[in-house]
């Protein structure tokens, strides 16, 4: 993997493409409309709504240029296509036991713009994710948390 490249599975870029297409399509013309309507009000020195809607113009923009950048770095990574003899990788999705409390967990590593840790996805860049990455089935991962060292032991690993 080059330098530049941004690991990404396949759903995570389609959510960068709909965002992207969004902003595209609905949000920057929106903001177009917005601050057409308070430049009509007059005086721009002391229009509220003018400032806000230049300001949501700069972030939409920002978010457009971003987007694009990254969608032109991604490496899209199938997990489903992924032959890691058992290890965990990016993409893989993980089944372990936290061997303090004994409570399973299933997260899927996937890229930073992807993690959600209520749907169970981890950014691949978490101190978790990083312990996890190359262990097999049955090794223990440790990890370095704010109350010690946590130790989970890999029940599972899935590609899909």
């Amino acid at each position: 993997m080059a330098v530049n490249q941004i690991p990404v599975t396949v759903r995570g870029a389609e959510m960068l493409k709909e965002e992207l297409q969004r902003l595209r399509s609905v949000d920057r013309p929106n903001i177009i409309q917005a601050i057409a309507e308070a430049r009509a009000q007059g005086d721009l020195s002391e229009n509220a709504e003018y400032e806000s809607a230049k300001e949501r113009q700069s972030f939409i923009e920002g978010r457009i240029a971003e987007l694009e950048s990254k969608l032109s770095n991604l490496q899209i990574i199938d997990p489903s296509t992924l032959n890691a003899d058992g290890r965990v990788v990016f993409g893989a999705t993980v089944n372990i036991e936290d061997l303090d409390s004994g409570e399973n967990k299933t997260y899927q590593i996937v890229g930073e713009d992807e993690a959600d840790i209520k749907g169970g996805k981890i950014s691949v860049g978490s101190p978790i994710a990083r312990a996890l990455i190359g262990k097999s089935e049955g090794d223990i991962a440790e990890v370095a948390a704010p109350g010690g060292i946590k130790e989970y032991e890999v029940l599972k690993v899935i590609y899909q």
